[in-house]
């Protein structure tokens, strides 16, 4: 069965004037981050008065890494706020990557922050290092807020150990989700404390004014992001399930109609997190991607069922409510060049194909075997489309010839899951930038780092 959804030159204008292809604005970002971490050591050293015994300098370590531990735990939220520029620029797998490290760096500081300054409090007190435990019990009990702190600690706590590899592989991703969102709460608990019991803002009032407003921003962030602009987009476009294709076994294709698709600002590749109103489904968001340049009246994710969850989508029926967030996502047809080479692997032909396609078209090319018109079947590499000055169609890459005198060559690797299927050749890279999805033990040799543009798909 063959289905077209390839929109008109209408409908892509629509869905360019939305999108300008920008640098990547990490650098910036990240200079900006560790200028604030260095604020908050000067705030810390400012207020530190002439430490002459072990009681004050752990005390004084005890309040430097409580001070840390607050700055990134806003910047923990932040960084899942799914604030546009961060993940349309930066690219979603990286800002997840991002959170991921600075929530460890944030539970370690706080474990930190707990043991030394209860430890201080205990050798204030007369009790030791064995006194902690019921210094502790006492301040939670004496001092304003340490109880809400206490239990937003114990939460950061416990959602650490559930992100923890080992445990997160063994639980249903539903529930780790769901747990993951009690983060807000915990945020809120842990942060009256800070300005109730801190030194450090006590004796300066433009330090909790700033305080207030980087929370205050960051809650602004979240609540405009992940509640307003979602409900914004669902109740304008009304998106529901048009019809369910089967493409090859196992693998499905989700046709979504509504209204304006197409003014959503959504490119092919990018991809959104489904909300499916279905039995069994509704308490379940789950990432695919635009398999397709969005259409005035349809958008197409093609997925592969790995899954319960997409295991599921086959038995969905037209009519079936639809809620989206999006969309997310930075590798497009705008990481654009003198020259592009495109590898895919598996189910990830889908979404990656989309921006190819688009390009040629954009080209006026004809571009044969469209994800959802010919699913490439497994195998070490799927499909690759090649584009200079001149756009050419994909082609297999297994039995392609290299050319002689390039720059660099690039080898895929078959994963455990592709027994049987011989090595493919190498393919030919020169001054090209290589967009590489899905490849397992990829060598990257010959080609710049800067000249990789990769996006994981394993949320």
């Amino acid at each position: 069965m063959t289905t077209t959804l390839a929109g008109g030159r209408a409908a892509r204008r629509q869905t360019m004037r939305r999108i300008r292809p920008r640098r990547s604005p990490a650098v910036p970002l990240l200079l900006a981050v560790w200028a604030g971490a260095a604020g908050v050591l000067w705030l810390w050293w400012r207020n530190t008065p002439a430490i002459s015994d072990d009681t004050g300098r752990i005390l004084g370590a005890g309040r430097i890494t409580g001070l840390l531990a607050g700055y990134l735990m806003a910047l923990v939220v932040l960084q899942m706020a799914r604030v546009p520029a961060l993940e349309r620029r930066v690219g979603s797998d990286r800002v997840a990557r991002w959170h991921a490290m600075t929530g460890r760096y944030t539970l370690c500081l706080l474990v930190a922050h707990v043991v030394l300054i209860m430890w201080g409090y205990a050798l204030q007190s007369g009790r030791g290092l064995g006194g902690i435990a019921a210094q502790t019990v006492d301040s939670v009990q004496r001092l304003p807020d340490m109880g809400k702190a206490a239990a937003g600690t114990g939460l950061l706590v416990l959602i650490g150990l559930l992100s923890a590899g080992p445990v997160r592989r063994r639980i249903p991703y539903d529930a780790w989700y769901h747990v993951h969102l009690l983060t807000y709460a915990a945020v809120f608990l842990t942060f009256w404390h800070q300005l109730t019991t801190g030194n450090d803002f006590a004796v300066e009032p433009v330090a909790k004014t700033v305080w207030y407003a980087l929370y205050g921003s960051v809650s602004a962030l979240v609540l405009w992001y992940r509640v307003l602009t979602p409900l914004r987009l669902n109740l304008r476009h009304r998106m529901r399930v048009e019809a369910v294709v089967e493409e090859t076994p196992g693998i499905v294709s989700v046709l979504i109609g509504g209204r304006r698709l197409h003014r959503m600002g959504a490119e092919a590749g990018q991809f959104f997190r489904w909300r499916f109103l279905a039995p069994g489904m509704r308490f379940s968001s789950h990432p695919y991607s635009l398999s397709a340049a969005p259409r005035p009246e349809m958008l197409r994710i093609t997925v592969k069922a790995i899954g319960d969850h997409s295991s599921r989508l086959r038995e969905l029926r037209p009519g079936t409510r639809v809620w989206a967030e999006g969309p997310y996502g930075a590798l497009t047809a705008q990481r654009r060049s003198r020259g592009k080479v495109l590898l895919v692997a598996g189910a990830s032909a889908s979404p990656r194909c989309g921006p190819c396609s688009r390009r040629c078209r954009r080209r006026r090319r004809h571009h044969p075997a469209l994800p959802g018109h010919q699913h490439p079947g497994p195998g070490p590499v799927g499909r690759a489309g090649r584009h200079r000055r001149r756009a050419r169609g994909p082609a297999d890459v297994r039995g392609q010839q290299p050319r002689r005198g390039t720059a660099g060559h690039l080898r895929g690797d078959p994963g455990p899951q592709d027994p049987g299927h011989r090595p493919p050749r190498r393919v030919p890279v020169r001054a090209a930038r290589l967009r590489a999805v899905g490849l397992r033990g990829t060598a990257r040799r010959g080609v710049p780092a800067r000249r990789i543009h990769h996006e994981s798909f394993e949320m």
